[in-house]
């Protein structure tokens, strides 16, 4: 566990010092700061015209259904595109500059590798994050709302870009080009929330539930909702640890060659 630490330390600190990560949170705030304002505004007409029509629901007055949701499927898609542009160079950068082999020949294991180089890039991934929240936070100013309720539909999204964070690695250690990892990594993130429409495909009961259990939406939904389900946490974290166990194998095997 301590190599997993130094190298979380490494990362981090590279991270954090790195010019292209700056320039992915400034160019995520720019995206989010043009959204944003769109998305309340979009409340707002939406709130007014139920005024007008008298069709009030719990649904249409509720900042959280109105505003916080649109954000949260905004920023979702841009963790698509910004989780790859962060894990892309960790293991393919590491091999294009012959320093994997360094860290092959080091006194770590393969399991420290991954869980260290995971973690700086969760850690990444929750700055990244964190910035998106002022947004909704900054609303605690204009109106009243369920801080639980936006905390666990946060949870969820992070949960999500876990499952991005794993996937992402795993294509970083399988090429030393950083692009052909990114483009991997893109691809498997919009691959995963269609395997789930297999729901409205077959006409089976059996293979319904089936593709329900692997649907990444399903399992989200009740998160975002504010509603915790010991099944959806479960369903992620074993992604999590599936990739994180591929990455492992993928390191081990480079370690024996």
């Amino acid at each position: 566990m301590r190599g997993a630490l130094v190298i979380f330390k490494k990362e981090m600190k590279a991270f954090l010092s790195s010019p292209n990560f700056l320039l992915v949170c400034g160019l995520m705030v720019t995206i989010l700061s043009w959204v944003f304002p769109n998305a309340l505004k979009m409340f707002e007409i939406q709130i007014r015209s139920a005024m007008f029509s008298g069709g009030f629901n719990n649904q249409s007055m509720n900042i959280h259904y109105g505003l916080f949701l649109r954000h949260l499927s905004y920023l979702n898609l841009i963790l698509i595109f910004v989780v790859p542009a962060l894990t892309m160079r960790l293991f393919s950068e590491e091999k294009k500059l012959k320093t994997f082999d360094l860290l092959l020949t080091s006194p770590i294991t393969s399991y420290e590798i991954v869980l260290g180089k995971m973690m700086a890039a969760l850690g990444a991934v929750l700055f990244v994050m964190l910035l998106s929240a002022i947004y909704p936070v900054s609303m605690a100013f204009f109106a009243d709302f369920n801080w639980g309720t936006l905390l666990v539909a946060y949870f969820g999204i992070f949960l999500v870009a876990s499952v991005y964070t794993a996937m992402d690695l795993f294509c970083s250690s399988l090429t030393e080009s950083g692009i052909v990892a990114y483009v991997m990594a893109v691809i498997m993130n919009v691959f995963i929330w269609f395997v789930g429409m297999g729901v409205d495909i077959v006409d089976s009961s059996t293979a319904r539930a089936i593709f329900e259990h692997i649907s990444l939406s399903q399992h989200l939904s009740s998160l975002v909702e504010g509603t915790v389900r010991t099944t959806g946490i479960v369903y992620f974290l074993s992604l999590v640890f599936l990739f994180g166990f591929l990455n492992e194998r993928v390191v081990e095997s480079a370690r024996w060659r």
